[in-house]
């Protein structure tokens, strides 16, 4: 076996492993889609190196020949449609079909023209080349932005590129004078050897793109309240500190919320009632805020929201509202009779504060909340002080 050989063996070993890596992952990943579109185009494209060996070593070159060029290009397409799905930029199958079977129309005219000369060549890479070019623009022209989608996007217009380079080696070095004789070129040999290279850092690219989200999908997970739909107390936590990193000298709000009587509603209702009020509140929560605001389930029926860049007076008004919007609420399992209602603590974290400490006065300030009477909202000014203004609602 010669160097191209071992190289072609090499890359169909490379192909059929990453076909299968990709199709585990596609059983975690949200992109499940686009991680099947992986697995098949690198499952079809690893048939190429098969088709190639067979080329050099069967009496019908010319047929193995035209699967070798089918089966590396339907990869690429392949590989597309998952970009496609992982980008937001999606293939037309029935353009795509018509791509390929026009390029292996364009293989089977160009067969017996001689090889190593640009009227062979060129024509023979330039399909290979488009469909990873336009896999490179899905990626630039898509809406993520992460330094991995950067570097995938580098990495392919590369490897678009570096066909056009192949084009030119093949005219230069030779790529000998039939199909039977390629394998046995220098010319093979670096082909090969760049090829199986950019396979490599190709998939482990795309390999690393998947991975990224299951891991980001499983941290937000871990963060998230499953009941409410909210972030927990982990999840709130984090989600305050990098808001803080982006206005850290600004003055902020944090807002406790505690559904009254709560103890009462799940003795009265059950816990499914009880559920349903949790679910209910979280809503009004989560539609009430701001974007920017960080809004979670920090206890049993205790919830915070954090307002960046928002002064205490506004987040007591914007409190006040969402009490009124409380008794409001109506859950379809509970009678029409049952109303909802919570209490409110606002407190401000200044410049040079910590979460720890805001979250003391704004509990000072929910306690003295249900100390009035429940279903209102009090103001501590800092330090555990209590806001004489505040205002108490009517029981």
């Amino acid at each position: 076996m010669n160097g191209a050989a071992f190289f072609l063996a090499v890359n169909f070993i490379i192909a059929i492993s990453f076909s299968l890596v990709f199709a585990v992952v596609s059983t975690r990943s949200r992109s499940r889609s686009a991680a099947l579109w992986f697995a098949a185009g690198f499952a079809v494209a690893s048939l190429s190196a098969l088709c190639e060996l067979l080329v050099a070593y069967t009496d019908i070159p010319k047929f193995w020949a035209i699967g070798a060029f089918a089966t590396v290009l339907a990869g690429m397409i392949l590989l597309r449609g998952g970009i496609g799905e992982l980008y937001g930029r999606k293939i037309d199958l029935r353009k795509a079909v018509g791509f390929l079977l026009a390029g292996i129309l364009l293989d089977m005219l160009i067969y017996d023209l001689p090889r190593g000369t640009a009227l062979h060549a060129f024509p023979y890479q330039t399909p290979f080349a488009f469909v990873i070019l336009t896999s490179a623009a899905a990626v630039f022209s898509s809406t993520r932005r992460l330094t991995i989608d950067r570097a995938l996007g580098c990495l392919l217009l590369v490897t678009g590129l570096h066909f056009f380079a192949k084009a030119g080696l093949a005219v230069v070095a030779g790529a000998g004078t039939t199909a039977k004789d390629y394998i046995h070129t220098n010319y093979a040999l670096i082909s090969q050897s760049a090829t199986a290279v950019l396979m490599v850092a190709v998939g482990l690219t795309l390999l690393s793109v998947l991975v990224l989200e299951i891991m980001a999908d499983e941290r937000s997970n871990s963060e998230k309240d499953s009941l409410s739909g909210l972030a927990n107390r982990r999840g709130f936590e984090n989600g305050v500190k990098a808001a803080l990193t982006f206005a850290p000298n600004d003055r902020h709000a944090l807002i406790l919320c505690d559904l009254d009587r709560f103890k009462k509603i799940n003795d009265t209702y059950g816990h499914h009632g009880g559920d349903l009020v949790i679910q209910a509140f979280g809503d009004l929560l989560r539609a009430s805020a701001a974007k920017s605001a960080v809004v979670g389930r920090v206890g049993g029926e205790e919830f915070a929201v954090f307002m960046p860049s928002t002064t205490p007076e506004m987040a007591a008004l914007f409190a006040q509202a969402l009490r009124g919007g409380t008794m409001g609420i109506a859950v379809s399992a509970l009678p029409s009779s049952f109303t909802v209602t919570a209490s409110f603590g606002v407190a401000e974290l200044a410049p040079g504060n910590d979460l720890a400490s805001a979250m003391r006065d704004a509990d000072a300030a929910l306690y003295e909340a249900k100390r009035s009477g429940r279903n209102c909202v009090k103001q501590a000014r800092r330090q555990g002080v209590l806001e004489p203004a505040a205002i108490k609602a009517v029981k």
